[in-house]
């Protein structure tokens, strides 16, 4: 069902009476004699054509009863999850899950989103929502099946495609400052505006987000990266002054700066095109993180050339140092996916050094390996990173990422080289030296590595070997299993020729 001007409340019970679980859900509501209504989110959606599969249901009751009654009637009778303390149940209902709250009104202190709960009417629990298109409720009783209720005109919010509180925003977010957050990611996944009052009131009430914490805004926050234009939800943070509060360093790339006629573009809104340019591409959330950080250390390198002009150099070593203490902050993972990120932002002005003709195979063989599996992340980061309104000059960088692209491959098909570890391991080097872990043990490896990466020695176990008795002869070591020993008493890992520069 989309929308249209007419009818002002929508008639949903052809929905009711067409769907199984719905109309399981009726007669559970008659059954225990209770008053039940679905409410917001499911609401909200059906009415814009949204896919949705929650469902939630307000019981002037106890929910808990009624999710119990509701489960005894489906196949299989599913298990009930119970949330005594908050007066909720959940369960799933074939492709549905389906969660029951008792009707109750909430009253909040001042330093905590924590409230204290007491049962209420519908109309309580209509007040207690955050917007007035979740607060959007339809009967499941018998007499007034499908009947829409919307005290709030929350249809016509939806019509209007605006964001707005059921009560005076300045009550609405002193309750719970994380509907803040909420409101904007609304905004940016629907692409609504938010209403003026509204808005004034996120503005005005947003130091309340230091009681919320790092986890709840962060995925609120990954919920705005992850719409369809995310830029968007970060212009409304950074107008309304709520990114100052949550993350500083975004908006200390806000700003152009002017000196002896030489203007430095504005970083802030140019992150946003490399964030909204990635998304058209990726909705790889990490690869989405990235974009946001690839510029965040300009500010701290920024320096003035006499006669050069703005230069930024090593933002992209220093902003890699900072990618850990960002996602720590925001409580997002320490894994693969911040080491992800971190790689990418250390590495996207590598690829465009590759388009000179006198780039050595070499240096392709080191940007292959160094970004291993996120070669082509790093590559779609670095198209999304040309964001000059000039048509010419992003046909001709585009161009080069191309040429770039081409070398890349043509490297790779011979060298096979993503993600390549030298043949010879610690444990071959320990072996046959009769050495303990130790530094040496880590300075051949590199030294090995490196001479892989240059084309001096092929990855085959033999050149690795004679390369490591040469290199711990240097360091004093003397030999004590030769390379027939050696290869007897360990396993070989595949090996992977790297051709010499003539070869390729």
């Amino acid at each position: 069902m989309s929308l249209n001007p007419t009818p002002v409340h929508p008639d949903f019970k052809p929905l009711l009476q067409s769907d199984a679980v719905f109309g399981l859900l009726t007669k559970a509501v008659e059954m225990e004699q209770v008053e039940a209504y679905l409410i917001g989110g499911f609401v909200r959606d059906f009415l814009l054509n949204r896919p949705c599969k929650d469902i939630d249901i307000v019981c002037v009751g106890s929910g808990i009863k009624l999710a119990e009654r509701f489960a005894s009637m489906l196949p299989g009778n599913p298990h009930v999850t119970v949330f005594k303390t908050y007066g909720t149940a959940m369960l799933h209902a074939g492709d549905w899950e389906v969660e029951f709250v008792g009707a109750r009104k909430e009253s909040y202190s001042a330093d905590s989103r924590k409230p204290s709960v007491e049962t209420g009417t519908l109309q309580d629990d209509q007040n207690r929502r955050d917007f007035t298109i979740n607060a959007l409720g339809v009967s499941l009783n018998r007499e007034t099946l499908g009947q829409l209720i919307d005290p709030f005109d929350g249809i016509n919010d939806l019509r209007r495609k605006i964001i707005r509180t059921p009560l005076p925003p300045a009550e609405t977010f002193s309750d719970d400052p994380l509907r803040i957050m909420r409101g904007l990611r609304f905004a940016a996944q629907l692409n609504f505006d938010i209403d003026a009052d509204t808005y004034q009131g996120m503005t005005e009430m947003r130091e309340r987000l230091s009681i919320v914490s790092a986890e709840r805004i962060s995925a609120e926050l990954n919920k705005i990266i992850e719409s369809k234009v995310p830029s968007y939800g970060f212009k409304l943070l950074y107008f309304s002054k709520i990114l100052e509060v949550i993350f500083p360093e975004m908006v200390a790339l806000a700003g152009a700066e002017n000196k002896e006629g030489h203007t430095h573009k504005d970083n802030f809104f140019h992150t946003l095109e490399v964030l909204d340019n990635v998304a058209e591409k990726s909705e790889d959330l990490w690869l989405r993180w990235a974009a946001i950080l690839h510029d965040i250390a300009k500010p701290a390198t920024k320096r003035y050339v006499q006669g050069e002009g703005w230069t930024f150099h090593g933002h992209e070593d220093k902003g890699a140092k900072m990618v850990p203490r960002i996602f720590s902050r925001f409580k997002l993972p320490l894994n693969e996916k911040m080491r992800f990120v971190q790689s990418l932002v250390k590495l996207h002005l590598r690829p465009i050094a590759l388009v000179k003709n006198t780039v050595t195979d070499s240096a392709v063989r080191r940007i292959i390996f160094e970004a291993g599996e996120a070669l082509e992340a790093l590559m779609i980061l670095c198209r999304a990173d040309v964001t000059t309104k000039n048509p010419m000059k992003a046909k001709r960088f585009l161009e080069n990422f191309d040429k770039v692209d081409r070398k890349i491959k043509e490297v790779e098909e011979i060298d096979r080289l993503r993600n390549f570890q030298p043949v010879l391991t610690g444990e071959h080097i320990m072996a046959a030296f009769g050495l303990l872990p130790g530094r040496e043990i880590g300075i051949i490896k590199e030294q090995i590595r490196e001479s892989i990466l240059e084309g001096e020695i092929s990855n085959n176990f033999s050149e690795n070997y004679s390369m490591m008795v040469k290199l711990g002869s240097k360091l004093g070591l003397q030999v004590k299993l030769d390379e027939s020993m050696l290869i007897s008493e360990f396993p070989l890992a595949e090996e992977l020729p790297v051709p010499s520069e003539d070869k390729i």
